[in-house]
């Protein structure tokens, strides 16, 4: 039986997607940069900090802090060769340029510009931007998804800084568009897609998935949202790693960090895909979202770069939203080797001691369960947990 949203957990849903700060994120310490999306539309899931003003240098966690919390390799040759694409809505005009910022600034060298038909295998890191057909024609240019764009490859060169990334940018923010950007990506050689945005759940997406994002061998990820305790497409599907949220912090234990449940990530029962094989929670007869989780609270977020200006905010700047996690979960995938390997999001349920388990903390009403709630296993919010290595990928 499909389930039915509380009305408090709806009225935080339609307020984070009107952009209006909420408690999920603390009031007015932090507003989403995409706007609501219609009927068939996607917002990106990017969530830009109040709490600190654009500057000339970086505030929030930067690419050792991520490599710290998740356990992840300092190797100077893993990931070489892989591909790590990100899919968007709109262009970014200074996307290549903002990165290589974000590299110089810690350290890491910069992505050396390459083309669509070269990225595949290159064993040098580098930097190619398609539209949704492959081409070099890019859409009209959109300030939000910019910030969005800027983010999502500052942490795909955090997390994997040998990778090449492969920016592929759909014409609109329809479904559809970003649907075939996805198809796109995976025909230019990339062995893991992330895609930081989301929709409302519709009955039409059980082919949406099968058409867009049923790819074996490629490691697909998406953002499970940001309006807190509630399912998004395409995190929905089952042939994606759903991507859940988590708060961040800096700790005196053996690890170093501490994690609990974002009050702003997505997450439930979806209403009409089908359970996979692997996912054997009780609370939930079909898709249960997420699997697992990355840093997504915008109070405990992330450093990133961007110039192109939207609503007066350009430099560095300090985002959350689920758009960090999934492009983190994305390039550990990436960062692992293993993609063509692997049946979807399976290798997480079966290694589930190569991840942090996370308890603590809700995303919003349904029962007190575990759909909502961060207990120890799995849970809604933050799935399995967040990485320990890159063992469970």
């Amino acid at each position: 039986m499909r389930r039915t949203l509380s009305l408090l957990a709806g009225l935080a849903l339609a307020m984070s997607l009107t952009g209006t700060a909420f408690g999920a994120v603390g009031a007015h310490s932090a507003h989403r940069v995409c706007d609501r999306p219609a009927a068939g539309q996607a917002a990106c899931e990017a969530w830009l900090s109040d709490r600190v003003t654009p500057n000339a240098t970086p505030s929030g966690f930067g690419p050792s802090d991520l490599r710290s919390a998740y356990n992840l390799t300092t190797s100077t040759t893993a990931g070489a060769g892989q591909t790590i694409a990100i899919v968007d809505a709109y262009d970014d005009p200074t996307a290549f340029a903002d990165v290589n910022v974000y590299r110089a600034q810690f350290g890491i060298a910069a992505l050396a510009s390459c083309t669509p038909s070269t990225i595949k295998g290159s064993t040098t890191a580098c930097f190619a931007k398609s539209n949704q057909s492959g081409g070099t024609s890019y859409p009209r240019i959109n300030g939000g998804w910019a910030q969005e764009i800027s983010l999502d490859l500052d942490m795909a060169s955090a997390v994997c800084p040998k990778c090449n990334v492969l920016l592929v940018e759909a014409s609109s923010a329809s479904l559809t568009n970003l649907g075939k950007a996805v198809n796109t990506a995976v025909s230019l050689g990339a062995n893991a897609v992330s895609n930081s945005y989301g929709g409302s759940e519709s009955s039409s997406e059980t082919s949406s998935e099968s058409t867009y994002y049923n790819h074996p061998g490629v490691a697909i990820t998406a953002s499970s949202g940001d309006g807190g305790y509630g399912v998004e497409f395409p995190a929905a599907s089952r042939y994606v790693t759903a991507v859940g949220g988590t708060s961040l912090a800096k700790a005196s234990n053996s690890r170093g960090w501490s994690e609990t449940a974002w009050s702003g990530a997505g997450s439930g029962c979806s209403g009409y895909v089908t359970k996979p094989s692997w996912q054997a929670d009780s609370g939930c007869a079909r898709r249960t979202v997420a699997d697992v989780s990355a840093v997504a609270d915008p109070n405990t977020g992330v450093a990133v770069y961007d110039s192109t200006s939207y609503q007066g905010s350009k430099g560095w700047l300090v985002f959350g939203g689920t758009s960090v996690a999934s492009p983190i979960i994305g390039s550990i995938y990436a960062l692992a080797g293993n993609a063509s390997s692997l049946t979807y999001a399976s290798s997480i349920y079966s290694h589930t001691s190569s991840l942090y388990d996370v308890s603590g903390g809700s995303n919003g009403s349904c029962g007190g369960t575990y759909l909502c709630t961060a207990v120890a296993g799995y849970d809604g919010p933050t799935g399995l947990g967040t990485p320990n290595g890159t063992g469970a990928f």
